[in-house]
C-alpha cells in the first residue's frame, strides 16, 4: 500500500508540475516558480482569480499550498491540545476569496497571514488524541 501511494503521489506531483508550467500565463510564471508562501500579497492579489476556479494555475497552486499549510497547522494543533480545524469547510472558493481579500487589504504582507488569521479565529474541533503518537524520528 505504501509503495502504491508513493508512486501515485509522485505521478500526481509530476502531472501537476507539468500542467502548471505549461498552462501559466506570462504574468503568473514568477509565482509558479517562486511559490505562493514566499510571494508578496500585492503581486498575488493580481493573479488570483476565484471565478476561474482550479483551471487557473495560480488558483490551483494557492489552493494546494493553503491545504498543505492548514494540514501542517492541524498536526501542531492536535499535538498541543487535541483540537484541529475542520478542513472540509475550506473549499476552493472560500480559500481563494480568503487569500484575495487579505492580500488586497495587505499588499505588503505575505499570504500566510490570511491563513494564520483564519487559524486563530476559526472554531476548532476537539478530538481524542494521545500526545506524542506521531513519531517521525524512528
Amino acid at each position: 500500500m505504501r509503495m502504491n501511494f508513493t508512486r501515485m503521489a509522485r505521478a500526481c506531483c509530476a502531472a501537476l508540475l507539468c500542467s502548471l508550467l505549461g498552462a501559466g500565463s506570462a504574468a503568473a510564471e514568477p509565482l509558479l516558480t517562486q511559490g505562493i508562501g514566499t510571494s508578496n500579497c500585492g503581486r498575488l492579489a493580481g493573479d488570483i482569480k476565484p471565478g476561474e476556479g482550479l483551471t487557473n494555475p495560480v488558483n490551483l497552486m494557492a489552493y494546494s499550498w493553503a491545504q498543505g499549510y492548514i494540514s501542517a497547522a492541524n498536526i501542531a494543533l492536535v499535538e498541543a491540545d487535541g483540537k484541529h480545524v475542520d478542513m472540509g469547510q475550506l473549499d476552493e472558493n472560500r480559500v481563494l476569496n480568503l487569500l484575495l481579500t487579505f492580500c488586497k487589504a495587505n499588499p505588503d504582507k505575505q499570504p500566510l497571514g490570511a491563513l494564520n488569521d483564519y487559524l486563530r479565529k476559526t472554531a476548532k474541533v476537539r478530538i481524542k488524541w494521545e500526545k506524542g503518537t506521531i513519531d517521525w524520528n524512528q
